[in-house]
């Protein structure tokens, strides 16, 4: 099943878990179809307050998670969803696009939704991407080959895209 942004949302319980991953803490919370957010966690006021939930569907992320790091998987199909206009949700499906271990610029993003001057459009709603790394926007880099803008912080943009290219390559650096 490929995964896709879905512009069409449910009322559905919300439910959250935590993971330990190599680059830190995840939040993974969702319904019980499909995943709405994959965050970082890097400090305490960034916990969410109630009881955490777990449904199947944010249990088989975490196990696609868990094969992730481990090198055991390169891509994800899970259902996701994430709340945007029809310009987001075009950019979030192009990201979905780009293969594991490559790069893009946010140039040839902006060329590939038909229009070079949505550059910095696209850029801004790379930055909006509430499920990091399902939505691969780690993989859009600066023209010039640097690393540039993310949520998640460079380090773990740097670390995810060495991941991958050593996994797709067998070469240990990237950057």
């Amino acid at each position: 099943m490929a995964v896709t942004v879905s512009s069409i949302k449910t009322s559905q319980d919300i439910y959250y878990t935590y993971y330990e991953s190599p680059v830190g803490l995840l939040k993974i919370g969702g319904t019980d179809t499909y995943i709405n957010e994959l965050s970082f966690v890097d400090s305490r006021q960034q916990l969410s307050h109630g009881e955490p939930g777990i449904s199947d569907v944010i249990h088989y992320c975490t196990e696609q998670l868990i094969e992730f790091f481990q090198g055991r998987r390169r891509s994800f199909d899970i259902p996701i969803h994430q709340d945007g206009t029809d310009f987001q949700i075009r950019v979030w499906n192009e990201l979905l696009s780009i293969k594991f271990g490559k790069t893009i610029s946010y140039l040839d993003l902006a060329k590939q939704l038909g229009d070079p001057k949505c550059i910095r459009a696209a850029a801004t709603t790379n930055g909006k991407n509430n499920i990091a790394i399902i939505v691969p926007c780690h993989r859009v880099i600066g023209t010039d080959k640097s690393l540039t803008g993310y949520s998640g912080g460079l380090w773990r943009k740097k670390w995810l895209l060495q991941h991958e290219f050593r996994l797709q390559n067998g070469i240990q650096t990237l950057f």
